[in-house]
């Protein structure tokens, strides 16, 4: 199972990228999770300035912005 972490406050930017992560994750028929960390301190943790950020198994792949479904798809696999 993926664990997925989304970084970030709530903004629209947030959820997009949570759209993009599930979506890209669902394309590849994939068992996942996703669970969204809005906590400062908790995104700092991870060593992220600029938010929103995709944490992948404890990995950050990205951040600052939103990439592509394909993108993703690309970081999932």
């Amino acid at each position: 199972m993926k664990d997925l972490k989304i970084l970030g406050t709530g903004c629209a930017k947030c959820q997009k990228l949570t759209e993009t992560a599930e979506a890209a994750a669902k394309e590849l028929g994939l068992d996942y999770e996703v669970e969204k960390v809005t906590r400062i301190d908790d995104i700092m943790a991870f060593g992220v300035m600029v938010t929103p950020a995709l944490v992948v198994d404890g990995e950050v792949k990205v951040s600052g912005k939103v990439p592509s479904v394909e993108d993703v798809k690309a970081m999932l696999v």
